[in-house]
Parts: structure tokens; sequence; C-alpha cells
């Protein structure tokens, strides 16, 4: 009798069993919370160091925002899909969006100071001309030259530890402008001091390299937006790419509506002029422009996007190197240009250089055919007469300024153009 019931208990126990088993699979809600569910694998991409170009440091720009990278809080617009793919790394330039609290997106630009191919050669370069080796360790035969030698022994950054370098913006260098360039220097803690002492052995050869490179990061921290620079936000650096503020290029608005033409043109011609003259006595001129030296942002606001072909002579100070001494060459020389380039001379750059450019390379485009007679006509006439006025400064100031005369009330007041609206309803100014 005993065992019977032992059985009959056994399968009324299987029975019940069962019966939850059942209930709890069809009862998703149910089944959640009676039983733990696998845990969410979230997906994840490992990022390369060669990628980033940290295998190469320190002969890289810097390391400040890598965590960034590595907690996807900085996302290339490839990782908005399941996979997580990283783009091509033989890109100059990538579109990303930046978060600080994983909540609100903004979109930011990623970028590397010269083509993958141009950095690759210059790294064989080094390797071939300094150790007589296809591949060696970047620093340490960079740290062995005679260049970074001076470097590790300055206390002050001056005139001839940055004398030959490519980049337009040392090649008039005053010692008012290179001791900016040491106490804003963004990839160290803030010492505000002129002096190098806060700089490690790492920290200089990060500096000198990226000088050598493209100084357009360097601009970006020394003359920031918010004091009111025309130049995106430096937001950072890791391995050698950049991370600023995003911009479209001016490229993009060639074909825009003629009120936006008319706001962007005028903009352009106020950066010029701003340029030229401010607070602080730099004349910055350009070496070369194109449709992606300038960018335009959400709010319509034009902005310097690439300042790796700006130089600056101190209008305060004038240039500590005379024009002899800029013929000095060694491998951050040639780190990214042909050894032979010959260097601008000082005393040859003159104030209205760039406007001739920027009338013979961007405005032509960006306002052509986009007015009635004889608006248009008039349009023309005063940028032809502004990009042959190399030999007429009083003609080229004076065309320029009628040109800016008929642009502006052919500007329109509007939410496209947030960064002045709606100040532009109850201002004369626009």
């Amino acid at each position: 009798m005993g065992c019977w019931i032992r059985c009959l208990c056994s399968r009324a126990a299987d029975s019940l069993m069962l019966l939850l088993v059942l209930t709890l699979s069809c009862n998703p809600s149910t089944a959640a919370t009676a039983s733990p569910s696998a845990p969410h694998i979230k997906p994840s991409y490992s990022f390369g160091r060669t990628f980033l170009g940290l295998d190469k440091c320190n002969a890289c720009i810097g390391t400040s925002i890598c965590k960034k990278f590595f907690k996807e809080e900085i996302r290339f617009d490839t990782w908005l899909s399941s996979h997580l793919k990283l783009p091509p790394s033989y890109l100059l330039s990538y579109s990303g969006n930046y978060t600080d609290d994983a909540k609100s997106w903004r979109l930011v630009d990623i970028t590397r100071l010269t083509s993958k191919y141009r950095h690759d050669r210059a790294d064989k370069r080094i390797c071939t001309s300094l150790l007589k080796t296809k591949t060696c360790s970047l620093e340490r035969a960079l740290r062995r030259t005679r260049r970074f030698q001076k470097w590790l022994r300055a206390k002050r950054l001056t005139p001839d530890l940055v004398q030959g370098l490519s980049s337009p913006m040392l090649r008039c260098p005053s010692q008012r402008l290179l001791d900016r360039i040491v106490r804003r220097y963004a990839e160290v803690p803030d010492a505000g001091s002129i002096y190098m002492d806060h700089l490690t052995d790492r920290d200089k050869l990060r500096l000198l390299y990226t000088l050598s490179v493209n100084s357009h990061p360097i601009l970006l921290q020394i003359f920031p937006d918010v004091e009111g620079w025309p130049f995106p936000r430096y937001l950072g650096s890791c391995g050698r790419l950049v991370v600023s503020a995003s911009t479209r290029p001016l490229r993009d608005f060639y074909g825009a509506a003629p009120e936006v033409a008319a706001d962007l043109a005028l903009q352009l011609l106020t950066v010029l002029r701003s340029m030229g003259t401010n607070d602080l006595n730099y004349f910055f001129y350009f070496t070369h422009v194109d449709a992606g030296t300038f960018g335009v942002f959400s709010n319509g606001h034009l902005f310097i996007r690439d300042a790796s072909t700006l130089g600056i002579i101190d209008k305060e100070e004038g240039s500590q190197l005379i024009d002899g001494q800029q013929e000095y060459k060694d491998i951050f020389s040639c780190l990214t240009v042909d050894c032979q380039s010959a260097f601008v001379s000082c005393n040859s750059i003159r104030e209205k250089h760039s406007l001739v450019m920027v009338c013979q390379e961007l405005l032509p485009k960006l306002l052509k055919g986009k007015f009635l007679q004889p608006v248009q006509e008039k349009i023309d006439s005063f940028l032809q007469h502004c990009a042959n006025g190399l030999d007429d400064d009083q003609g080229i100031n004076e065309a320029v300024a009628k040109l800016a005369e008929l642009l502006k009330p052919l500007r329109s007041c509007d939410s496209r153009f947030a960064y002045r609206y709606p100040d532009c309803k109850y201002s004369d100014k626009y």
C-alpha cells in the first residue's frame, strides 16, 4: 500500500511540474520574473592600436581622448550598424558622434593630420635616414636627433627650436607666439606657464611631432573658439587622430539658395578681416585655400575648418628668425613635405594675399549665377577686380567693401541662420 501511495504522489508531482512549465512558457512576463534571463552581451569593437596610431606613440599627437574611444563615447557613423565595423584606415577624415552622458550625442569630425600613406612614408623615412633600417622604434630614432636633444635641454620654446619646420605657422615665429603654444598646449595638464618644466620628455616629443606634421590642432588649442576665434572646438587627440566639433565643408554650399550664399560670402569676408586685424595683433594669412578650408556649423556660422595652411606674423613683436635661418632642415622638416621645398620669405607676405586667393578660388563658385541682373554682373565685376588686385592695394580694398555692401541686403533673416537669429530682426548690424 505504501509503495503504491509513493508512486501516485510521484506521478502527481510530475504532473504539477509539467503544468507549471507549460504555464510559464505561455506567459512570457511570468517566465521572465520567475527565471533570470541570459545576460545581454553588448556588441563592441576592440580597437586596434594601429588604426588609432597608438602603436606609433610617442611619435603621435596625444592621448587625451583615448578613453572616450575605448568606452564607445566616441563612435564613427558606421558604428550605428549592428556590425560595428571601423571605417577604412586610409581615409583622411571621418564623421563621428560624441557624448558626455551616453544619452545626448553631437556630431564631431575625426581627422588625421595627413593621409595614412604619407604617415607610413614618413615613418619609413625616419628609420631609413636615421637608423639605416626599414623598420625601427620611431620614438628611439627621433629622440637621438640633434633637434630633439636641444628640446630636452630647453626651458623655454624659442625660435631656434622650430626653425626649418614646414608649418606655415612657424615660418615667421615670435617669442610671444611660441610662449602661447607652451602655455595653452592642451595635451598636458594646464600649468599656465611659458616654461616647459611641466612637459615630460614624452610631451615634448609629441608637441614637436605635431608641429612638424601639421599645426592644425595646435592652432585650435591656442586660439579657442570660446574666445571668439573662428576655429572649431578642439576636443582631444588619440594616437594620430584628432577630434573636433563638426562642420560641413563650404563645397557643400556651392548649390545653396542665393540668400544662403550671400550670407556665407559676407561671413567669409568678415573672417578674413578679423584674421588681419584683431586685439592680439597677430596677422593670419593663408598659403593655400580650397573648398575644404572653410566649414559651416549647423547654426549657419562659418568657421575655418582646416587651419593647416595658416601662417602667423606677430605685428607686435615681428619675426624672431631672419629668412636665412629658415633654411635649416632636418628629418622634422620633411615628415610630410618634400625636403627641397623653398620657404616663403616673411617680408614678402602681404595682407591682401588671402583676399585674392578667396576671390579667385572660393567666392566665384559660391556666388556664380545666383542673382538677377544687374546685381550678378556687379558681383562678378567686383570679384574679378579682387582676384586681379595683387598690385593694387587700394583697389582690392574698395572692391571688397563694395561687394560686401552689395551682399548685405541679399541675405534673409530666418531660423536657417540660427547664429544671428532672432537678433537680426532688431539690429541694423545685419
